[in-house]
């Protein structure tokens, strides 16, 4: 739902949107693009989680000589900042490669433009793979991170945006004289956490999405900037908040499941350490 309202056509609201994909896709057409982010999002997870805390812990070391120390929020925003720029080089081919399966059946309607030799409204790309090995064959390198700078001006201030608000909330919520924030303690601000990230980062999220979008059938965009100011030249302010209220709902749930998976296997590799070397 969210490419589809951001860079898609005709969808006047989510609702509307949700009803047009499940008229003309049915139940599959929600599920599509899926198997590529499902199968990459561990190895993406694990690396910008562990970027992420074991900045923290250098920048301790460094700061205090104590690499167990509680960070400051100085600490976690450049550890947030080191792991949004390592999450665009792993997460824009995936994100490229989703967003082409979820758009190549959409259809365009643009007078005076030059289209491919494909037909919008039927599909270009057969799976995952065959979008990826296409995109690298046609546009190189450059075309696999088609989109990487507007993700970069999403990812680093989204993270920033994600990891404080998470680390405030769970301060705030864990009891005086506890080592660790309880279970619901990190639901609660892992939520909280995805929630104003993912909002916040809609703007940006919205170019990001058109630009790798833009390419199934045409090319519309030069770049970032052009997008931008085409986008609200076409459509006003309004444009960039397209989504929004979906990647704020879906931020809450996934964030809490994320940080709550995250806080509890880090709870069993130290409790396994502990016991193997008393």
């Amino acid at each position: 739902l969210q490419t589809r309202l951001q860079a898609g056509q005709g969808y006047g609201n989510t609702l509307n949107c949700v009803l047009t994909v499940y008229r003309n896709e049915s139940v599959a057409g929600f599920f599509k693009g899926m198997s590529f982010p499902l199968a990459s999002i561990a190895v993406y997870s694990s690396v910008v989680f562990g970027v992420f805390s074991n900045t923290q812990r250098l920048l301790s070391q460094l700061r205090h000589r104590d690499s167990a120390r509680t960070p400051v929020l100085a600490d976690v925003a450049l550890a947030s900042t080191a792991a949004g720029f390592v999450s665009v080089g792993i997460g824009t081919p995936v994100d490229l490669v989703k967003i082409r399966l979820q758009m190549q059946t959409q259809p365009y309607i643009k007078a005076n433009i030059k289209l491919k030799p494909t037909v919008p409204g039927f599909p270009v790309y057969q799976g995952p793979i065959h979008c990826f090995r296409t995109v690298l064959q046609k546009e190189g390198i450059a075309g696999i991170y088609r989109g990487a700078g507007a993700m970069l001006l999403r990812d680093v201030p989204g993270y920033c945006l994600y990891f404080i608000p998470y680390t405030f909330v769970c301060r705030w919520t864990t009891p005086d004289g506890c080592i660790s924030p309880n279970p619901s303690s990190i639901w609660l601000a892992g939520g909280v956490a995805g929630a104003i990230s993912w909002g916040t980062a809609t703007p940006m999220d919205v170019v990001k999405s058109r630009l790798q979008a833009d390419g199934v059938y045409l090319n519309k965009y030069k770049g970032t900037l052009d997008c931008i100011f085409q986008s609200y030249q076409n459509e006003g302010l309004k444009v960039f908040f397209r989504g929004i209220t979906v990647n704020a709902v879906r931020g809450f749930p996934t964030s809490s499941a994320m940080f709550l998976g995250y806080e509890l296997s880090l709870k069993a590799m130290k409790r396994d350490q502990t016991e193997t070397n008393p």
